[in-house]
């Protein structure tokens, strides 16, 4: 295995890591609400008036801060080297998941696991494991 050093990002990915950890952080401190991507936009189509709009000023947030971004550096360029129908099925069976594990990686992985909770620690563990076979059988054994 080696690093790909004109890739490798310490600073920046440190500095999101922060960034993610604080937001998470000052919601359920000021709001007592999990920040959990799945949890907060599932919550659009059922919920309560008043809880409306901080999911919906969350969203805008997630979608305005690459914008921001692009304002002070270049976004780097994706390459997605699938089709189409592909990456449907892959966004179905990521949904369904998160629906039958009662949250996403960011909702277990940053807040479940930093309230110490059994579910989300079990939940982490479960999305790892998942993503290194199916890394490993995609790149090892169709390709």
């Amino acid at each position: 295995m080696s690093i790909d050093w004109q890739s490798f990002t310490p600073w920046t990915s440190l500095a999101g890591g922060i960034l993610i950890g604080s937001a998470a952080s000052v919601l359920i401190l000021f709001n007592g609400k999990i920040a959990g991507i799945s949890g907060i936009l599932g919550g659009l189509f059922h919920a309560q008036k008043t809880d409306i709009s901080w999911r919906l000023a969350f969203i805008a947030g997630l979608i305005g801060a690459p914008l921001l971004y692009r304002l002070f550096t270049e976004l780097p360029v994706i390459q997605i080297d699938a089709n189409l129908g592909v990456l449907i099925a892959a966004g179905l069976i990521v949904g369904v998941g998160t629906r039958y594990g009662s949250g996403c990686t960011s909702g277990h992985g940053v807040c479940g696991l930093s309230r110490l909770s059994p579910r989300s620690l079990v939940a982490t563990i479960a999305f790892m494991v998942a993503g290194f076979a199916a890394t490993y059988v995609f790149r090892h054994l169709i390709n």
